[in-house]
């Protein structure tokens, strides 16, 4: 039986339309073109359905035939969720106060499907948080009401089963699956207290011992809580939004590591910068992180918190595993050129490397085969449109937005887990041609005084560094083994730094510096004498450098053209 064809919704502002994915990359025949605009669009978990608002009206059909499931009279929604099973659709819009009630009408608002008949109404003013929470069995729910967590049971929001309350609870994150469900919640510091963030299992919420795990620490104005897929582990970014050292306008920003059995850490990064990206493998058991000021390095943790392998650094600020776990995507988007790495993380080894230039989105298509990048608004309000394009780098299709409008959204349909097996990843570019995808290099701009001389390798502001030796046995060994082994290759390469000293002329410096430690008696001369050798020395490195590729600057060019006057200036002295 052949896979399923993933489908593509896109809003834009002339409509709102829905693609099959590759091979076809057509708009589907079954769903008629809503040629109204529509800022929010959204799939059910398992993708059957899809609902939308177009300014008039919520609509709610399934992606299988186009069949309207349900409309919803609501032109002001700006937010839409379907809970896990897509039992209930979420819908919400900006509070305002009209009527004759004191306090509004509720502008959030839970419809039960199929039917959308209203089963709750609430009242959610912050954009915050704004969508319950539900276990992936719908047996539970949670949502943020005053600083405190209100737990609501088979989907029955008039009582409230549980509640969590500890001093201001400022944000929460649900497990998204396991059972019993978890939650992991951050309390802000105040007056010199660190902040923190505890998970808990539910229903258990007291006692002293009651949570799972707990994390403090300081410099923390907000977080961002990532579960992996196992409910097993939790990542906490901690960022403040003011660098008091001034080294970065980004703020600063920090990487913490909770296990539910109670193991906690502090992930140590080895450069100095912002966090730009975190991301969890589907295999629950590694994650990806981009950090560091430019060129960014990358970096695979295992569940110890130890570097599994290192990328080396390049133009990137952001990471995506694809849906099955076998590829990593390392790009530089937003302020960035666009820049794509496709990795083979069971290899270690590069697939390709293409570039998606003015790129505001990327996301996985469920086949793991294939990828959407888009240039939408407001990021960017001109040369709007997306691209279907394979890993390997191949554009399977290409749709640009018209002139006078703009592209919203791009959303992927999801499908349950399974559905796309993992195929055997191709470490070469599509339809066998290298250079297809990537763009043609830029010459590296040349000073006016410089023009004249012959070209030379570029040197970089900041030099990039190459990805370390991949060792995939290295996840499979433990401390004592990694520490024996890197003592072993320590001793290899003293071995061979030794070879290659005995290996050397006993005398390989010419003839005007083999004289370096004779003197002429006289201080003044031999001061002289000194100053003169100590600036053939500085020649002798800039020839060195110059031999290796660097270019170096227009000063540094003049010193070395002075080379044979200091010889004859250091004859001159040695005679005297």
């Amino acid at each position: 039986m052949a896979p399923p064809v993933p489908l593509l919704a896109v809003s834009e502002s002339n409509g709102t339309s829905l693609f099959c994915g590759p091979p076809t990359c057509q708009e589907h025949a079954s769903f008629p073109r809503d040629p109204c605009a529509s800022r929010c669009l959204m799939f059910s978990r398992d993708g059957s359905l899809l609902a939308w608002c177009n300014g008039k009206v919520v609509s709610v059909v399934r992606t299988s035939d186009g069949s309207l499931v349900a409309t919803l009279e609501l032109p002001k929604t700006t937010l839409l969720r379907f809970s896990p099973l897509a039992n209930i659709l979420v819908t919400w819009q900006p509070y305002a106060k009209s009527g004759e009630a004191a306090q509004g009408d509720a502008n959030l608002r839970l419809w039960e499907l199929p039917g959308a008949g209203l089963l709750k109404g609430l009242f959610q003013k912050k954009v915050d948080a704004w969508c319950p929470s539900w276990s992936r069995d719908e047996k539970m729910a949670v949502r943020m009401v005053n600083n405190e967590l209100h737990f609501f049971e088979d989907n029955n929001f008039n009582v409230i089963a549980n509640k969590l309350h500890m001093q201001k609870i400022s944000n929460f994150e649900l497990s998204p699956g396991g059972s019993p469900s978890k939650v992991c919640v951050y309390v802000p510091g105040s007056k010199g207290a660190p902040s923190f963030v505890r998970v808990f299992q539910y229903p258990q919420f007291g006692g002293p011992d009651a949570a799972l795990a707990t994390k403090s620490f300081f410099k923390a104005d907000r977080v961002n809580m990532q579960w992996n897929n196992k409910a097993s582990a939790v990542l906490v970014t901690a960022s403040t939004e003011v660098d008091k050292t001034g080294a970065s306008y980004y703020g600063e920003q920090t990487l913490h590591y909770l296990h539910v059995g109670g193991e906690t850490a502090h992930v140590q990064l080895p450069k100095n910068g912002p966090i730009y990206d975190v991301a969890w493998s589907p295999n629950s058991s590694e994650f990806c992180v981009v950090y560091g000021f430019m060129p960014a390095k990358a970096t695979i943790f295992n569940l110890k918190c130890d570097a599994v392998f290192d990328f080396g650094t390049g133009p990137r600020n952001a990471a995506y595993y694809s849906p099955q776990g076998h590829i990593l995507v390392l790009a530089g988007f937003g302020n960035l050129r666009g820049q794509m790495e496709v990795w083979d993380v069971n290899k270690y080894k590069q697939v390709s490397k293409s570039q998606a230039s003015d790129a505001t989105h990327f996301s996985w298509c469920p086949d793991g085969e294939h990828v959407v990048t888009a240039t939408c608004s407001p990021r960017l309000r001109m040369g709007n449109g997306f691209q279907v394009r394979h890993y390997t780098g191949d554009v399977a299709y290409e749709h640009q937005t018209p002139t006078g409008s703009e592209l919203w959204h791009v959303c992927w349909q999801p499908f349950a887990d399974g559905t796309f097996p993992a195929r055997p990843v191709r470490h070469q570019m599509a339809n066998g041609q290298p250079g297809a995808a990537q763009a043609a290099p830029t010459q590296a701009y040349r000073p006016p005084a410089l023009r004249h001389l012959p070209a030379a390798p570029t040197s970089k502001l900041h030099e990039e560094e190459a990805p370390q030796n991949a060792r995939p046995c290295d996840k499979n060994l433990s401390k004592a083994a990694l520490k024996n082994q890197k003592k072993r290759e320590a001793r290899k390469a003293a071995k061979q730094e030794s070879k290659r000293e005995a290996d050397l002329p006993c005398d390989p410096a010419p003839v005007a510096h083999s004289q370096l430690a004779e003197t002429c008696g006289d201080p003044e001369t031999d001061k002289k004498i000194k100053n003169v050798k100590k600036k053939l020395k500085a020649i002798e490195e800039l020839k060195e450098q110059q031999a290796c590729g660097k270019v170096l600057q227009k000063n540094q060019l003049e010193k070395m053209q002075k080379e044979q006057q200091l010889l004859d200036e250091l004859k001159l002295l040695q005679v005297q």
